[in-house]
């Protein structure tokens, strides 16, 4: 049951994501990289402090301050920076296309960091996904757009983040962990404004629903993705993540009338593909052990 709720959580958050990034990207136009983050990160802080609040955590418990958590607030921080700098500059179908290797990124990083084992059959899928993503981005050919590099960092930054979370104490609420994540971003966010002397741009009435909506479905997805990975198994709710390609990509179609290219559609296809096969074969070895131990 655990992994149901973790599934239905995913998709949820996935949906809620892709709202969110089609607001940032609308702000984006008119509104700096700096301010966004730090608008997003002092409203949503105060939700989720304030959620902490009202459900009687306790949100100076200890296990919450100690390295760990703080590690995993540095990652979201930089996944963050580079996330919104990518839908800045880049088509959203694209952006999601790519963060479609997150998963994969994930599944490589619990191997080399966290002793799971996998096989030459699922390092053959990581590969194979990772191929995707050079067919999206296309290094060395006239259809390179450098700043699709930042969603490479953003993927980097998110699978580190989503580890971290595993080591988590689980005494500590999903609420305070988010929250200190916000408050790395409104740090982050002045800090980019500052060096980079970003004017702080006043609020326009075209702004108050994209940033009421980025607000909203931030807050809603980043709590469901929090919870969905501290109660369901990784194997079991990671592949769910790629519904988010197919929301982004109605996202862009109807909003920002983006037509992904084949290549596009070709690498997510291969992103997918190994990602799901990396999650067959994973059940299929759980369930080899799970009849081994019996």
């Amino acid at each position: 049951m655990n992994n149901v709720n973790g599934i239905l959580l995913v998709i949820a958050s996935m949906a809620a994501f892709t709202l969110e990034d089609m607001f940032v990207k609308q702000l984006s136009d008119t509104v700096s990289t700096g301010q966004i983050l730090v608008v997003l990160g002092v409203v949503s802080s105060i939700v989720f402090l304030g959620m902490a609040v009202v459900t009687r955590k306790r949100i100076f418990l200890r296990q919450a301050w100690q390295p760990i958590p703080l590690l995993r607030a540095a990652t979201e921080t930089v996944g963050a920076l580079t996330f919104v700098t990518a839908l800045s500059l880049v088509d959203l179908s694209t952006v999601a296309a790519v963060f479609q290797a997150l998963p994969l990124t994930i599944t490589m990083g619990a191997a080399l960091f966290m002793g799971e084992q996998v096989g030459w059959r699922r390092w053959s899928a990581i590969f194979v996904g990772f191929a995707g993503v050079l067919l999206i981005i296309r290094p060395g050919t006239d259809g390179f757009q450098p700043e699709s590099l930042f969603v490479v960092a953003t993927v980097i930054a998110i699978a580190a983040r989503d580890l971290i979370t595993r080591l988590i104490n689980h005494r500590v609420p999903s609420a305070v962990v988010a929250s200190q994540a916000y408050l790395a971003l409104i740090l982050s966010g002045a800090a980019l404004m500052l060096f980079t002397s970003e004017p702080v741009v006043p609020l326009q009435p075209g702004q108050i629903w994209p940033y009421a909506g980025a607000l909203a479905f931030g807050v809603l997805g980043y709590y469901g993705i929090v919870t969905a990975m501290r109660v369901g198994e990784a194997s079991a709710i990671t592949p769910f993540r790629y519904t988010r390609l197919l929301f982004s990509i109605l996202a862009g179609m109807l909003v920002f009338g983006e037509r992904p290219d084949t290549l596009t559609l070709m690498g997510a296809s291969l992103i997918i593909g190994s990602g799901l096969y990396t999650f067959v074969r994973e059940r299929r070895l759980a369930r080899e052990m799970a009849l081994a131990a019996a």
